[in-house]
């Protein structure tokens, strides 16, 4: 994927001042999310503002929030979200969504997230690009604590993780009264063992049996069927 910019079909996103560029575990959760219902979305950690712009583009009305703590990744989001024809439904604030929430009681009906996973002692020497890919600043803990406490009763969380992290995950988001709805494996190819997993919950109880399904990226060398469909109105 370029290096300063990545072009989509309906937009451009630069990355050069963010420590994250732009990747397939992005692109998945923002063709992948449902947006159905959605009139008020929060996109935490933000980045370029990707996620936030694919649901611009896949939404009628919906208003989208950026929330992103490094203030190179927020000024690049500001940037590509006002490049983009849906500019006005789009905002991004430069805040720790540790502090963020609490000012922000059931105000959303969706929040998505491309969260900070690894949790290794070994960590690169990129401050910015630590801060982005480990849980240190944002713990599984805090995350589905804040979602938990934005989303309006019956609102949605989606987020992609690695599928090690899966279940540890599911256990933190019950203790916040978030219910596993949809589940996707990511397989890169026939037979792999998943690499990533796409999840979607709901605030409160939920009567439904959750969804499980899988998603292979890759066959015979080439982008899968599924995989070409899903993200066809973005890749160019």
């Amino acid at each position: 994927m370029g290096n300063e910019y990545f072009r989509f079909k309906r937009f451009t996103i630069y990355q050069d001042k963010c420590a994250m560029k732009v990747g397939t575990d992005g692109v998945l959760l923002g063709a992948w999310a449902d947006t159905g219902h959605a009139t008020k979305i929060a996109d935490i950690g933000t980045g370029t503002g990707l996620i936030a712009i694919m649901l611009a583009q896949r939404t009628q009305n919906a208003t989208i929030s950026g929330i992103e703590i490094d203030h190179d990744a927020f000024m690049q989001a500001k940037d590509n979200m006002s490049n983009t024809e849906w500019k006005d439904r789009m905002s991004v604030e430069n805040a720790d969504v540790n502090e963020f929430y609490q000012s922000h009681e059931a105000e959303y009906d969706m929040i998505v997230s491309n969260p900070p996973f690894y949790k290794e002692d070994t960590k690169g020497y990129c401050e910015k690009r630590n801060i982005a890919r480990h849980t240190d600043g944002l713990s599984f803990e805090a995350l589905t604590k804040a979602a938990s406490f934005m989303l309006k009763e019956k609102g949605k969380f989606s987020l992609i993780l690695p599928a090690s992290a899966a279940s540890e995950f599911i256990g933190e988001a019950i203790k916040n009264r978030l219910s596993l709805t949809r589940k996707t494996d990511i397989r890169t190819k026939p037979g792999a063992s998943p690499k990533r997993v796409l999840m979607e919950f709901e605030k409160g109880t939920s009567n439904k049996a959750t969804e499980y399904s899988e998603l292979l990226l890759n066959e015979n060398g080439e982008r899968s069927k599924d995989y070409t469909a899903l993200t066809s109105d973005f890749y160019l």
